[in-house]
């Protein structure tokens, strides 16, 4: 292996944020299909709608765009709070325990009945997407957003402008890497649109089928070829 390929951690591989935006596409059509049609994976849709209410004199709807508002924002301070603590268990990097987290979370969310209260799910994906977010930086160096689509379509204009301006295929690759993350997302929500018209509120449970393989891969890694790397800390951290 060439030193470039051994850089990177195997959290930083790009066919791990490839898999990770693939389940915030589906998460996207959940939570606003069967949620409460609300966005949990990121939250300016909701801000502006939270924004529309208030302007409406509506408080008790502007009240309940506030809930996945504040869990997101729980979500990355929990995972900035707890995520040295964990890595010290010595044998897991944080970024595969978050992953069993995340696997967990989805779990329990599928056993919810329909008839629940919309802000049981939606106050756990936003805090699952927000420590996931947090978490999950940098794409073999490259800043990437693991739960939304707004960077990836700025900074696709971005690339292709500059490989048209220097001609450097480096750019060109880069867009491709944006691109790709874009179509992931979408490949997520129709999968999720399908599956969540068969089983409703259990289909969150397709999403542990990407998380698990992420997981298994992630254990590996940090079993045998990483475990001399536990303390390394992705770039971007």
């Amino acid at each position: 292996m060439t030193s470039r390929e051994t850089e990177y951690l195997e959290c930083e591989r790009h066919w791990v944020f490839w898999l990770l935006m693939f389940v915030a596409g589906f998460y996207g059509v959940y939570t606003f299909l069967l949620r409460g049609g609300v966005f949990c994976n990121a939250q300016t849709a909701n801000f502006v709608l939270f924004a529309i209410e208030l302007g409406n004199k509506s408080w008790y709807k502007a009240a309940y765009y506030f809930i996945p508002m504040t869990a997101y924002m729980a979500g990355a301070f929990v995972s900035e709070a707890v995520a040295l603590r964990l890595t010290k268990v010595n044998f897991l990097r944080w970024e595969t325990i978050l992953v069993a987290i995340e696997i967990i979370f989805i779990i329990a969310l599928g056993f919810v009945p329909d008839s629940a209260p919309y802000q049981i799910s939606q106050v756990a994906i936003n805090f699952i997407c927000s420590m996931q977010y947090n978490t999950f930086r940098q794409s073999e160096g490259i800043p990437m957003a693991t739960t939304f689509c707004t960077n990836h379509v700025r900074q696709v204009g971005i690339h292709l402008y500059k490989f048209l301006s220097h001609k450097d295929t480096v750019f060109i690759k880069r867009m491709l890497h944006h691109l790709g993350m874009l179509c992931m997302f979408v490949g997520g929500g129709v999968v999720g649109v399908v599956i969540c018209n068969l089983f409703a509120g259990r289909a969150i449970w397709a999403a542990a089928i990407p998380m698990t393989i992420l997981l298994i891969h992630l254990i590996h890694a940090d079993l045998t070829t990483e475990k001399d790397r536990l303390n390394t800390l992705p770039h971007g951290h």
